[in-house]
């Protein structure tokens, strides 16, 4: 079964370090852990309408968390890396937070 575009891209990445990357058009999302560089190019493509040179992913894992005696950690998560191509347009959604 083919999976669609917003059961992989789960919400863009928004920090300081991401928003510098969007002048080399380098965007940073939160994407589901099973999905693979593939995947995650053909989503972005299909979501945004732009072309996608490469993808770089990075495995995130939770950070302990306290609560009085009690402890756990945060949920893991995958982060990808959309790098585009030098004549694709950008992102819009992006555009708007700078």
């Amino acid at each position: 079964m083919k999976k669609l575009a917003h059961d992989i891209i789960l919400k863009p990445v928004i920090t300081e370090e991401s928003m510098m990357g969007t002048a080399l058009k380098k965007y940073t999302f939160k994407v589901a852990k099973d999905a693979n560089k593939a995947e995650i190019a053909a989503a972005v493509e299909e979501a945004f309408g732009v072309k996608v040179a490469k993808v770089n992913t990075i495995n995130c894992r939770g950070h302990l968390r306290r609560y009085g005696r009690y402890e756990g950690y945060t949920p893991s998560w995958k982060k990808a890396i959309v790098t585009l191509t030098e004549d694709s347009e950008t992102i819009e959604f992006f555009d708007g937070l700078l």
